[in-house]
């Protein structure tokens, strides 16, 4: 069964600001390359959504119903919900992970 793979509003953000620092500080082409390739990744999700990772700093917590894939350098956090995938952050997996995911998915300052 294939699965859809949905990106929340952060997520389309995420995106964005991905693709306009590389463009700005690389290449737009470069930066176009980059986005093709984060949908493939993307697409392989709604092959096999469950696997995925738990990420770390989440299942510390005891929260286990998201996941991750990694496109080095960034980390794909989402979660399945019936027949869907829902990318909640697409991140440099260099950032302060544990400050990111408490803002983004528990709305904390």
């Amino acid at each position: 069964m294939r699965f859809e793979v949905l990106l929340t509003k952060d997520a389309v953000s995420d995106l964005e600001e991905i693709y306009e620092y590389i463009a700005t500080h690389d290449s737009p082409r470069k930066a176009e390359g980059l986005l093709d390739r984060i949908e493939g990744v993307l697409a392989n999700l709604s092959k096999s959504p469950n696997r995925g990772t738990r990420p770390k700093e989440l299942f510390e917590v005891g929260i286990g119903e998201f996941r991750q894939v990694f496109f080095k350098p960034y980390r794909i956090i989402y979660r399945v919900i019936d027949s869907n995938g829902y990318v909640f952050l697409i991140a440099d997996g260099r950032r302060d992970m544990r400050s990111l995911l408490k803002r983004r998915l528990f709305a904390a300052d």
